[in-house]
């Protein structure tokens, strides 16, 4: 018989592909933000972002950002990313956490600044994929006000020549995102099967 215990772990980040989230500050740079809360259907990507971070106040006041998605190689840049903030000054609660203020986070992670063609905030070259994007609605929850839910419309995906099969597919033996479990990072493991709607 297969046992299970009842645990209460403080997060629930059980695997899911890290995005550098980049949005448009208000004198027109970039600001670059780690996340690790998304789902995609279809043309659609709904991000779940902190409450108080530089990248959700960009992000209600310019609505467009670009969802860079990182290869596990990459894992030591997001890392330099993790205890910055564009908040300035730092609010207190991210300061009790290791936060401090950085305004040049391209440089601070060794990471080059490419423009978009569809939305204002700038790509991250070094990501194998980028997304652009639209909000289309942001909302904050009622029963939990410490983040929020932004949905996003696909407007145009850029993908590094290597990782693409054909003329539209992601090759899945090429790309090997980056993958936050449980505060760790992982990349993919060999492929095990695939499902009867692949097309590839």
């Amino acid at each position: 018989m297969i046992h299970h215990v009842t645990i209460q772990p403080k997060i629930l980040y059980y695997g899911t592909p890290v995005i550098l989230l980049t949005t448009l500050n208000e004198d027109g740079s970039t600001n670059i933000s780690p996340i690790s809360s998304s789902w995609a259907l279809g043309r659609y990507v709904v991000l779940g972002i902190g409450g108080g971070s530089k990248g959700l106040d960009n992000l209600k006041r310019h609505p467009e950002c670009v969802l860079n998605i990182p290869e596990a190689a990459m894992w030591r840049q997001v890392e330099a990313l993790a205890p910055l903030t564009g908040r300035d000054p730092v609010p207190d609660y991210k300061q009790a956490l290791g936060f401090r203020h950085e305004k040049r986070k391209f440089a601070a992670a060794g990471l080059t600044a490419q423009p978009a063609e569809t939305v204002a905030p700038e790509r991250i070259a070094e990501c194998p994929l980028q997304v652009e994007a639209a909000v289309r609605h942001i909302r904050t929850p009622e029963y939990d006000g410490y983040f929020a839910i932004v949905e996003t419309e696909v407007l145009r995906v850029h993908a590094r020549e290597d990782i693409v099969l054909g003329r539209h597919h992601v090759n899945p033996n090429a790309w090997n995102p980056l993958i936050y479990n449980f505060r760790h990072y992982f990349g993919l493991s060999p492929e095990l099967g695939k499902t009867y709607r692949s097309e590839t």
